[in-house]
């Protein structure tokens, strides 16, 4: 390619003709993105994290999947989760000890995720791989616990019932030293700049080097400027630039005058003046050369990443999407949360059939239409019958194979009986848990509220911000939602609280806040699902047309709050373990919905709760937070009666 060897004084090169100049450099770039692993980028997903602030730094972690041993042979993948990523092993040979060797960087800040999932899956699907095994690890506490060794073993759970093991895998962990960051990024560059490959750069390879790194003012320079600039970098003045030296410029004369301000990987621009995040920008991005395989990113869910042939082919065709937000129509093929617990982005479980049949109905005029013309009693008729159906003996055989269906969704490690003890499929559905599954935060302090249930939380400060970023229907109000007998002024302007149960959560809700039940109301309506593609169409209004019970609980704390559960599709019944006037205490069971998709709303009066900062930002992307009974929700910023009156009886009155 005429490239000058490093070996010998090559200054005159650089004065080459200007024909090939352009050429020369265009290669060199290609060179640079073809070193590049291919990532599935999504529209919500950045191949790179960023630090919202330098005092939430902790490290960058380099994780190492080695092996795993499994108790059958098969071709083996495994998945990492972590925050809002997730990432993919090659696929192993057919064994029962799979090897990988695959690694990957990952951006820890201290209220950032913590938790790293990994999952293994068996790939003889076409379309689907089978979840075998999975293990939840800590990166903080991994990285600070006294051990000799890097390497260690972990238990794979059965994820269908997390005390039963299936597995092992081997992984290792370690925070990378700045200093050795820097010189990888340099022996990565090295790899790529030295043509000759003798491990030092040349004045003219060196040269080319700045003009690849994006600045068009270091590009410009003369070659006496470039000469200058090479000398410096030349500590031993050899004539040559080893990997230590180049890896001491770029440090210095990133603080001094920047060299670089695109990412010669990607070709992301970096921010020169925000140098923590140009650090890691560059060190996530220059994950190979290690000798090690790395893993594919760019997925949001181990579901995603998992996937076999038949749904890429879909999703490069448009067929299915995944996007994080407010989605509908086509896109909504995908429900994702967050889950609050490990902040890592899951995948809702649910019936390929049901999604195409709620898209049909629920996101077009046509049917919805359909709807308005009877198929409401239809709903309703199908639903009593499911109920009935679900109470019958007979239906005691769908369990093993619901379980089966939801397996990473039910934890029967959780749950108070075995499966034997369910007679019908409707015990099963609203079966309770062990004592102390759903430990409820801040007991004593009723100025907290908790999580009324196992769901997918929704929080907005107004109704104003739920129909922004949630709700679509155009007729939607807390007056339509609570009715007139019920609904005040101080409501109208409140907080809403949004907890959507799915069919595989349990199915009793609690109480947020401790109080008084002062009334229940019943109101009559429809049986919609309360999934998100009907909630976030424009053509139906859910919350407010559902049959549904409102009931209102009088505290010291938070004034009045209500609760509203909401009957959905299939829903038999809505059963309550409390009356009016019982005084309660948050986290105590209220009661339980039979068989189907259900939510429960709760209505804070205004100025009388501060939600959590973690649900409001959710909500705020419209993506829905996966939360467990008695988590917190948020505390009470209500000024008691009387507050700011004078106390008459300490008021001494002058001549």
């Amino acid at each position: 390619m005429g490239h000058g060897s490093s070996k010998e004084d090559d200054s005159s090169s650089s004065s080459s003709d200007a024909d090939t100049k352009p050429s020369r450099i265009s290669r060199l770039k290609q060179k640079l993105h073809l070193h590049r692993r291919h990532h599935h980028h999504t529209s919500a997903s950045s191949p790179h994290q960023k630090l919202h602030a330098a005092e939430d730094f902790s490290g960058i972690a380099l994780l190492t999947l080695i092996n795993a041993e499994m108790k059958f042979k098969d071709k083996w993948l495994a998945c990492v989760s972590f925050g809002e990523q997730t990432f993919r092993t090659n696929i192993s040979d057919q064994t029962d000890k799979p090897i990988w060797n695959c690694e990957r960087k990952l951006l820890l800040e201290r209220n950032g995720p913590r938790v790293a999932r990994i999952s293994v899956f068996e790939t003889n699907r076409l379309s689907k791989n089978n979840l075998i095994g999975y293990c939840e690890i800590n990166l903080l506490d991994y990285l600070t616990q006294d051990s000799d060794s890097d390497l260690e073993t972990f238990d794979l759970l059965d994820p269908v019932s997390s005390d039963k093991v299936v597995g092992h895998i081997c992984l290792s962990c370690n925070v990378e030293d700045p200093i050795e960051t820097e010189k990888n990024f340099a022996r990565r560059i090295l790899s790529i700049m030295d043509y000759n490959e003798d491990g030092k750069l040349s004045f003219s390879e060196f040269s080319d080097l700045i003009n690849a790194f994006g600045n068009n003012v270091a590009a410009s320079k003369v070659s006496a400027e470039k000469e200058k600039l090479f000398k410096a970098a030349d500590k031993n003045g050899d004539g040559v630039v080893s990997m230590d030296e180049l890896a001491e410029l770029l440090a210095l004369q990133q603080e001094k005058e920047p060299i670089m301000n695109c990412c010669p990987v990607c070709g992301e621009i970096v921010e020169v003046s925000d140098k923590l995040n140009t650090v890691v920008h560059l060190t996530l991005c220059f994950d190979e050369g290690t000798g090690n395989q790395v893993m594919t990113g760019g997925f949001l869910t181990e579901k995603q990443a998992s996937y076999g042939w038949m749904f890429k082919l879909s999703e490069w065709a448009h067929f299915s999407s995944y996007d994080v937000g407010l989605n509908s129509g086509s896109s909504a093929s995908h429900i994702l949360v967050c889950d609050r617990k490990t902040k890592r982005l899951v995948e809702e479980l649910i019936d390929a059939k049901i999604v195409l049949s709620m898209r049909a109905i629920y996101q077009s005029k046509i049917g919805l239409g359909l709807i308005d013309k009877g198929a409401k009693e239809i709903l309703q008729s199908i639903s009593e019958r499911q109920g009935r159906q679900m109470n019958s003996v007979e239906s005691a055989k769908d369990i093993s194979k619901f379980v089966e269906f939801f397996e990473d969704q039910i934890n029967m490690a959780e749950v108070k009986y075995p499966l034997e003890h369910f007679k019908t499929f409707n015990e099963f559905f609203v079966r309770e848990l062990k004592p102390g599954a759903r430990p409820i935060a801040s007991l004593e302090r009723d100025d907290v509220a908790v999580c009324a249930a196992d769901s997918r939380l929704m929080a907005f400060k107004s109704v104003q911000d739920s129909l922004r970023f949630w709700i679509k229907g155009r007729k939607f109000s807390i007056q339509g939602l609570l009715g007139k007998e019920i609904c005040s002024n101080a409501f109208v302007d409140g907080t809403l609280v949004i907890f959507r149960l799915a069919p595989q959560d349990y199915h009793r809700f609690h109480f947020p806040v401790s109080g008084t039940i002062e009334q229940f109301v019943n109101i009559p309506g429809c049986l919609y699902t309360v999934n998100p593609i009907a909630v976030n169409s424009k053509y139906c209004n859910v919350f407010t047309e559902n049959k549904r019970v409102v009931s209102i609980i009088s505290t010291e704390e938070f004034g009045k709050v209500a609760f509203v559960a909401i009957g959905a599709t299939m829903v038999g019944s809505i059963t309550f373990v409390k009356k009016e006037g019982d005084i309660v205490k948050k986290g105590d069971e209220f009661g339980y919905f039979s068989f189907g998709g259900s939510t429960v709303i709760c209505v804070f009066e205004k100025d009388a709760i501060e939600i959590d900062d973690d649900l409001i930002v959710n909500s705020g992307r419209s993506l829905e937070t996966l939360v467990s009974v008695g988590m917190t929700l948020g505390v009470s910023i209500k000024k008691p009666a009387g507050a700011g009156l004078p106390n008459l009886e300490s008021c001494v009155l002058g001549d």
